[in-house]
């Protein structure tokens, strides 16, 4: 039985992507829910039916009150047959109904609402480009992926669990006092009124507050992932004070925004028990006064005094429904400010995947500021042969990684292009582009996986057998047989800790490098690629990387001027321009800034601030 009503809806079925999800609430959720309404509707038809069950109930309980005044041998010959088939129903059928809605509720819709909206929202932020994630927390992003779904599946629990049922409950509140006598329909009328400002009131200062209070929440997280992802760095620099200040001012901000939503709460209670008082003492006074008058049964007076008694203690509940109901409306809200961004950086419309052929790149009058109006790369020209080696050399600042960024499509130009055999990469498909492409960062974080896992990223079909020769390759394979991780597992199938922290600089560039050359693609990328490696292993794996590159187009960024010396082509880039290119023993022998770099560089690396 559960089985079954947990399968009713599918929270990985297939739905139409989008690049600009819808950034209003109601249509946000309704955009969601498409995959739920067929169960919707069960739920609140259900939902409506119980509430008109217990309105019924209490309206034969009246019923009963009066037929009892005579003589029980008579009261149960005429009636006997009628009691049966209400206890029949209270035993059976009542029980049958509430066990549809609760299955419906909480086994059809919460477990898979709220996985459907975790599943699509981290699919729509993995699409974003690496522009969009530099410029937040990681913390945030993930706070906010984790906390959105519960909070839509409370909304939606909310919406059929109390306001549904309550509406209905109301509404046959209504009818009940209104067949018993229409004038007791006055003060349940007044009451409502009442209580509608007191939910208005309410609603519109719970949502806002409970907005701010989920930001400030999310700011916490962010700052306090930010503090442990550096953890490093503020040991060493022994900030841990710092840190707590850091983490203290969003801590205060989160205190502050939630004293105000429970101040809303706290005047909503108090005005909710005054009026409450108002509901009985009107509803039930009338119906005595009514009965004294001979007007009303005590039946009447009977069924009056149980349900305003059950109003009285179901208002506090739909109150706080509904508090909860705007208060998880809130946090969906805030939880859009990532969820629902568009994505900034989209395949072109009909794109087609990279047809690379030979590997020969073009830049056409590229240029790129990130916004800034300077920095970056300005009007560049260049072409790189098929197969040919392109080292590439400059200051900080230069424009290297710009230009890297941009060849991976990370970013997109604000002017010019780039073109791959003959194709604009922004006319071709991301993922088509990157396959293409190999890459070895500098800063070589790796995934909190197996060794095993994090090289074979770079293929996921290799066979082992590729996977341990790359690893050999790399000068790999002796230190991985020699991990292993708190929980025991050892070698390849170790563990390496958040960005590879439990393993050297040097060992997670060589675990890197082993992932690139699995991957095999004709282009490949180095930035500082033996940065982090000593000098004997960098020594012992030279040939690894010339063996990588032969039959690939290269380009290297490197400061360690030896390791670019026997480039095909060297360029000097300065300020975003091109200042000087050829061959390592033409630059030196022109006497200009690349000489002046190979004079002045330390143990073989480039000095850049001295030839500045």
């Amino acid at each position: 039985m559960f089985r079954y009503f947990e399968n009713l809806v599918d929270p990985f079925i297939a739905y139409d992507e989008t690049d600009t999800p819808p950034t209003r609430l109601w249509p946000f959720l309704l955009d969601y829910s498409r995959p739920f309404l067929r169960v919707f509707f069960w739920t609140a038809l259900l939902s409506v039916i119980v509430a008109g069950v217990e309105i019924a109930l209490i309206y034969y309980m009246g019923r009963v009150v009066d037929v009892l005044n005579g003589e029980p041998a008579e009261v149960w010959a005429q009636y006997g047959t009628e009691f049966i088939v209400l206890a029949l129903f209270v035993l059976l059928i009542r029980p049958a109904l509430h066990v549809a809605d609760v299955l419906l509720l909480n086994n059809a819709i919460l477990p898979n609402f709220g996985t459907l909206i975790r599943w699509r929202a981290h699919k729509h932020v993995l699409r974003q480009s690496v522009g969009w994630f530099e410029n937040d927390f990681a913390g945030r992003i993930a706070n906010r992926i984790m906390q959105t779904p519960p909070a839509a599946g409370e909304v939606i629990f909310q919406v059929f669990d109390a306001i549904s049922f309550s509406l209905a409950y109301l509404l046959g509140a209504a009818v009940l006092l209104m067949a018993a006598d229409i004038r007791l329909l006055l003060p349940l009328l007044i009451w409502f009124a009442l209580y509608a400002l007191l939910v208005r009131w309410t609603i519109r200062r719970v949502g806002p507050a409970s907005q701010a209070a989920s930001d400030a929440r999310s700011t916490v997280t962010g700052r306090v992932v930010d503090s442990y992802t550096n953890i490093h760095s503020v040991k060493m620099f022994a900030h841990s004070n710092h840190e707590l200040e850091y983490a203290r001012e969003a801590i205060e901000e989160t205190r502050r925004t939630f004293q105000v939503e429970m101040r809303i709460f706290t005047i909503m209670d108090v005005v909710l028990v005054t009026l409450n008082g108002l509901l009985i003492v009107g509803v039930v006074g009338w119906a005595i006064a009514l009965w004294m008058q001979g007007q009303a049964s005590v039946g009447v007076v009977a069924a009056a005094s149980a349900l305003t008694l059950r109003l009285n203690a179901m208002t506090g509940w739909i109150m706080w429904a509904l508090t909860s109901f705007f208060r998880q409306l809130g946090v969906v809200a805030e939880g859009m400010q990532t969820i629902a961004q568009p994505i900034d950086l989209v395949d072109a419309p009909g794109a087609a995947p990279l047809r690379l052929t030979e590997g020969r790149i073009e830049l056409q009058q590229l240029s790129h500021h990130y916004g800034r109006g300077a920095g970056g790369l300005d009007r560049i020209d260049l072409t790189i042969a098929p197969g040919e080696k392109i080292g590439l050399i400059g200051r900080s600042g230069a424009g290297k990684s710009t230009l890297v960024k941009l060849l991976l499509r990370f970013y997109d130009p604000d002017s010019g292009r780039i073109l791959i055999d003959g194709q604009d990469i922004a006319r071709v498909t991301q993922d088509s582009l990157r396959s293409h492409i190999g890459m070895v960062q500098q800063d070589s974080a790796l995934l909190h996986r197996s060794v095993r896992d994090n090289i074979l990223y770079g293929r996921p079909d290799a066979t082992e057998e590729e996977m341990l020769a790359a690893a050999r390759q790399a000068e790999a394979h002796d230190f991985i047989l020699d991990l292993e991780d708190p929980q025991g597992r050892r070698g390849y199938d170790a563990h390496v800790g958040e960005r590879g922290v439990k393993l050297s600089g040097g060992q997670r560039q060589r675990v890197t490098l082993a992932r690139v050359i699995l991957k095999d693609a004709p282009i490949l990328l180095l930035d500082e690629a033996t940065s982090a490696l000593d000098s004997e292993v960098e020594a012992a794996i030279q040939d690894t990387l010339y063996g990588m590159m032969q039959g690939k187009t290269v380009i290297a960024i490197a400061h360690r001027l030896s390791t670019i010396a026997q480039m095909d082509r060297i360029l000097v880039l300065d300020q975003g321009h091109i200042v000087e290119e050829g061959t390592h023993a033409d630059l030196l022998a022109r006497g200009g800034v690349y000489a002046q770099f190979w004079a002045r560089q330390s143990g073989g690396f480039l000095n850049t601030e001295a030839a500045e």
